[in-house]
């Protein structure tokens, strides 16, 4: 098997094991739009954005710094005891304090009260299982780990679909009944944190068996250096998190609170469609990040890692292009309800955004295999800073395409800046005018597709033939080497 065959190989085993348990909210979004209005689908995302960034929060960098001293120190069972400890520790902490001060955390949040206890036991369930996980991937063994966390996406995906659909139907039928006494009308938030409390505690107990060492100590020597190691790891963590999620949060303090959380639910399940980008991009990166460092040290690898890059942007060309075109048929799959359409007109400019994100990981392996990681937290937080100022400048006035324009700003610097650093430091040889080329003549077929000709299906199918044509044409040896297997 070639090199490349084995990279793809590579992408498709570690896609399958992470991107499958992310698929889980866009599996749902038909769903919750079906059943919700968009203020009710609203206050979910918002809350799933408070979700990501108190997930970075409560685990202030220490599944980093557990890889790490792992793989450095003797005493394994220290480091697995001492970790175990201190995210016990603070997670409790945490559970503590947040019940005690809920209805104020409520308010802080700008969410309804009647959810916040929900939003404590999952974050805190989750954070207890950080270690858990961590210390399956350290021992290399990825089945349990992917059994798992698609057990936990099975669950999440089972009790939405039994609260939300079967249920209603089943309670009227034996009102009397078990069900009947289940089932509450206009709690569809509700059940929805519930199937994710359940699935949470579920998975913690599968991951429970680590918590059974036979010694349990606390060295506070190593702790301290984890902690030093994790920290930055925290603030590139919650940097990174802001360019994704903050928005949401930005709406609902800067829109009128009689509609922000009805735009948040339009914009959110509209963002939805751009998942397929974002899947591919995490996919790959899944599978080139070992690539990476196993091959830094053979005779120029720089052009292993650009051949990797122009893949890239073909194949993600192909899907922006492809999404933009079928984003109508893609809008009755995917968001049921009419009510939401109205924020369609921001699905290219976020496709856009998740490619030039996907470009940025590629191109993010000089600060990787140097170890100047440092330069990806500076980077995370120039888009952050990016992401918080277009939209406080703007949401007022243009709402959520504020939004998208800050996320495809946020994520374009970030890659051009990542390029720009990557030739000074590691100089890879990127074949420019390719990617420029690739990227400028998807980019003018979706821009025709979509907004010139309202996105006529016919036109936008043609654009999209053509540009596989020329993909063919001007690709087929690469094309071939990928995917057809050399028998001689």
């Amino acid at each position: 098997m070639s090199l490349f065959q084995k990279l793809f190989k590579q992408t498709f085993i570690y896609g399958l094991a992470t991107v499958l348990p992310r698929m889980l909210s866009f599996i749902l979004v038909p769903l919750y739009t079906q059943v919700m209005p968009t203020g009710s689908y609203g206050e979910v995302t918002l809350i799933f954005a408070w979700f990501a960034i108190f997930n970075v929060i409560l685990a202030y960098g220490m599944e980093t710094a557990f890889f790490r001293f792992y793989n450095s120190e003797k005493n394994t069972t220290q480091v697995i005891s001492t970790s175990l400890i201190s995210l016990t520790g603070t997670t409790f902490v945490f559970t503590f304090l947040a019940l005690i001060f809920q209805d104020q955390l409520a308010l802080f949040l700008n969410i309804e009260g009647q959810f916040i206890k929900y939003v404590i036991f999952i974050l805190a369930l989750d954070a207890l299982a950080i270690i858990p996980f961590a210390l399956l991937r350290a021992k290399q063994n990825p089945k349990r780990y992917a059994i798992i966390k698609i057990l936990n996406v099975a669950i999440n995906l089972s009790l939405n679909v039994f609260f939300l659909l079967l249920l209603p139907g089943l309670a009227q039928d034996n009102s009397e009944g078990v069900l009947g006494m289940i089932y509450r009308s206009d709690f569809e938030i509700s059940y929805i944190f519930i199937s994710n409390l359940i699935a949470s505690g579920f998975t913690l107990l599968l991951v429970s068996p680590t918590y059974k060492l036979p010694n349990y100590s606390f060295d506070r020597n190593l702790w301290a250096k984890m902690i030093r190691y994790g920290l930055p790891v925290m603030i590139a963590g919650i940097a990174f998190t802001i360019n994704e999620v903050f928005d949401r949060i930005m709406l609902s303090e800067l829109l009128p609170a009689a509609i922000a959380k009805s735009e948040i639910g339009k914009y959110s399940a509209c963002y939805k469609i751009a998942l397929f980008m974002t899947l591919f991009a995490t996919a790959f990166r899944l599978g080139i990040e070992p690539f990476f460092f196993s091959h830094s040290k053979t005779e120029n690898p720089q052009r292993a890692y650009a051949q990797i890059t122009n893949y890239f942007v073909v194949l993600g060309s192909v899907i922006l292009l492809a999404v933009v075109v079928f984003s109508d048929p893609l809008k009755v799959l995917i968001v049921r309800n009419s009510d939401y359409w109205e924020a369609m007109p921001v699905v290219p400019i976020i496709v856009l955004a998740s490619f030039c994100l996907g470009i940025y990981h590629n191109l993010s392996v000089w600060y990787k295999v140097t170890d100047r990681t440092r330069f990806g937290a500076y980077i995370s937080i120039t888009g952050a800073v990016i992401t918080i100022v277009i939209n406080y400048l703007f949401i007022p006035s243009i709402g959520y395409y504020a939004s998208a324009y800050a996320t495809l700003a946020a994520y374009a610097s970030m890659m051009l800046i990542s390029y720009y650093f990557g030739r000074k430091y590691y100089p890879i040889p990127y074949n420019f005018r390719k990617i420029c080329f690739y990227m400028g003549i998807s980019i003018l077929f979706s821009v025709l597709s979509f907004y010139v000709f309202n996105g006529n299906i016919i036109i936008g199918s043609l654009f999209l033939l053509v540009f596989l044509l020329l993909v063919y044409k001007l690709e087929y040896a690469l094309l071939k080497r990928i995917f057809i297997r050399n028998e001689n």
